[in-house]
């Protein structure tokens, strides 16, 4: 198994994006097609094994050991099901991952069978906070929730970021998140 530069999604996707329709300001303005200085934001590959995207997503969460082969294994499922948009920003001086988040689409039998998104996993490395990054993935990733033709879109935070999201349209909801965990 090669690690290599096949995008999980097409990149046309984010290419196509109407960013007119994003509500939140830049300041100085950056977009998906320019994020900044030696930035480009793009579908996550597999040769991003190799670039620090679990040194980032482990400024999130415990990521835990994978190897090439595995990563690759759960890339291409997320590849065949078409419900995967994983977003990245490299460092292209560094050649290294310095941001990333991921969209999830569900498919509904409610809403005349619509799909819902869910914003996952949305991280920016500690060297690159403060570059408006986190702001560009979310709104990102909430104008391809539109693009796809999602009727809502979800994520879940912890408390003392509710004021972040809130700029970008959430609101908090009625329901209650739960969970039951199985191993950490």
């Amino acid at each position: 198994m090669l690690l290599d530069e096949t995008p999980l999604f097409e990149p046309s996707l984010l290419e196509e994006l109407d960013w007119s329709n994003n509500t939140v300001p830049f300041s100085p303005p950056i977009s998906p097609s320019q994020p900044g200085q030696g930035l480009v934001l793009r579908p996550l590959c597999t040769a991003d094994f190799n670039r620090g995207y679990y040194k980032v997503l482990c400024q999130l969460t415990k990521a835990g050991d994978v190897t090439p082969e595995q990563f690759i294994r759960n890339f291409e499922h997320m590849k065949k099901t078409g419900d995967y948009f994983i977003v990245v920003v490299e460092d292209m001086d560094l050649g290294q991952i310095v941001a990333t988040a991921t969209l999830i689409t569900e498919h509904k039998f409610i809403h005349s069978c619509a799909k819902r998104g869910r914003v996952e996993e949305v991280v920016v490395s500690d060297a690159c906070r403060g570059k408006q990054l986190g702001k560009l993935l979310v709104s990102t990733l909430t104008l391809l929730s539109k693009k796809m033709d999602c009727y809502k879109i979800t994520l879940e935070c912890a408390p003392n970021n509710v004021a972040f999201y809130q700029k970008f349209g959430y609101s908090a909801s009625n329901e209650t998140y739960m969970q039951r965990r199985f191993f950490d």
